[in-house]
């Protein structure tokens, strides 16, 4: 069953909780969270489960974030073996697991649950930072493409274990936060050795791994862009591509035309990799219209749009019937990536989400965690601008933050809740999803699955 892109999930009640014992649940309610080895965890007593699972059990018609009331989620293997209503638990869950009981169980107490977040743009391969930047722009003084060329350098001088310890520990804070899929991008490299070392060691954490040699023209080709452009169309392609998934430009003035920029993408999908675009950043232009003409997953920033713009994101999903439901796994079209913690960071105009949404445009959600304009790491605070800023609703913004990732990366086992998906879980300490918006700034990642396995706390 495939269902047609609904950009504006909506507001949906929540009702009340009425969980009935199953064998195996914890007696005593809310506790410590036992381990989860990574066999099989039964969580029983959600209160709230978001499984963006269109016409799910327990679900209501209409609902494209598939929410549940006194709900259940069985993981088994590393992936779900069932989600659904309570009232349907007992049935269900023994077939799962063939008369088995599970290995762990946890009463969550009427908390929330929903699919881990998805970060489909990242800049996680660096060394040092840009604080005195940052302070200066909250001075007064705007942000440029050009201060890239900073970490380039601090980047170029760290050696490999620097770089992979700043990946640990960016990885870890996300992790906390209830991020269970990273996109990482290179260009902080920008010669041929310092992209592909970069590719690599993003290789060694995640498959979503972006190769953006075309990020800026590096200082020693200043005044040369063009050759600069061949280098990462030929040698610098061939180096970086076995490394990556993805292909990626900086489609904006001060770093490439959209001539050069089209170069540059269709040179990496010669090479067998799919299409992202940085564009719309810090003006209009023609990046997005060249994304959705070239068919690339994602167009990333989107924050001055003309109305042919809208129209081109609508419309590369018009009657492609494509929605991460856990059954079709059919993805089309070019998502709108918004990353309102660049705004927050460089006090640039947010993205008009509402205008993207009410056009029938898909939206995903991304930190662009980064030295310079967004150094952050926090998919919940991305919910929480988006909702405060962008107009979005809750609905919305965890959709976006999770199934929309998921589109954006083109990835139909991760995002979602259903039997098959991944065992990416995030339990809240709150009774709704709702507090991620309503409580900025709180910790609210009760405890977090990846594969099926509980991530250590704190």
């Amino acid at each position: 069953m495939s269902h047609p892109p609904v950009p504006n999930p909506g507001s949906f009640p929540t009702g009340g909780r009425s969980w009935g014992a199953i064998p195996g649940s914890a007696a005593s309610g809310w506790g410590a969270i036992p381990d989860s080895p990574g066999g099989s965890t039964l969580l029983t007593g959600i209160g709230e489960l978001t499984t963006n699972v269109p016409g799910g059990a327990g679900t209501g018609d209409g609902d494209p974030t598939g929410l549940v009331t006194d709900a259940v989620v069985l993981l088994d293997g590393g992936r779900v073996a069932w989600a659904g209503p309570a009232r349907e638990a007992r049935d269900a869950v023994g077939r799962a697991l063939d008369g088995r009981a599970p290995d762990v169980t946890v009463d969550v107490g009427g908390r929330a649950v929903i699919p881990g977040f998805v970060d489909s743009h990242t800049h996680l391969v660096f060394a040092g930072d840009r604080a005195a930047e940052f302070e200066a722009r909250m001075a007064g003084r705007p942000y440029e493409a050009g201060g890239i060329r900073s970490t380039v350098a601090a980047t170029r001088a760290a050696p490999d274990d620097v770089l992979r310890a700043g990946l640990a520990r960016h990885l870890d804070e996300a992790a906390r936060q209830g991020t269970t899929t990273v996109e990482v991008k290179s260009g902080y490299g920008l010669t041929v050795a310092d992209e592909e070392r970069s590719v690599r060691l993003a290789r060694e954490v995640t498959p979503e791994v972006t190769f953006l040699g075309a990020h800026v023209v590096p200082a020693e080709l200043a005044g040369r862009a063009d050759a600069y452009v061949d280098l990462v169309c030929g040698d610098m392609l061939a180096a970086c591509a076995p490394h990556a998934r993805w292909v990626d430009v900086f489609c904006e003035t001060g770093a490439f035309t959209p001539e050069q920029s089209r170069r540059v993408l269709e040179a990496g999908a010669a090479a067998g990799l799919g299409v992202r675009v940085h564009a719309n950043q810090l003006g209009p232009g023609e990046g997005v219209r060249l994304a959705v003409e070239l068919g690339a997953a994602a167009v990333d920033h989107c924050t001055y749009l003309t109305d042919a713009d809208v129209a081109a994101l609508a419309g590369s999903w018009t009657g492609s019937g494509a929605w991460p439901d856990g059954a079709s796994g059919a993805v089309a079209g070019t998502v709108a990536t918004l990353l309102p913690g660049v705004e927050f960071s460089t006090r640039q105009p947010y993205p008009d989400a509402r205008r993207l949404l009410d056009a029938g445009a898909v939206v995903a959600l991304a930190s662009d965690c980064n030295p310079g304009s967004s150094y952050t790491s926090s998919m919940p605070l991305c919910v929480a601008l988006a909702v405060r800023e962008m107009r979005m609703t809750v609905a919305e913004a965890v959709w976006s933050a999770t199934a929309g990732g998921a589109l954006a990366l083109r990835r139909d086992d991760v995002g979602h809740l259903a039997p098959g998906a991944r065992a990416d879980v995030v339990l809240l300490d709150a009774p709704s999803r709702t507090h991620l918006a309503y409580r900025p700034g709180v910790p609210l990642a009760a405890a977090v699955w990846k594969d099926g396995v509980r991530l250590p706390a704190g």
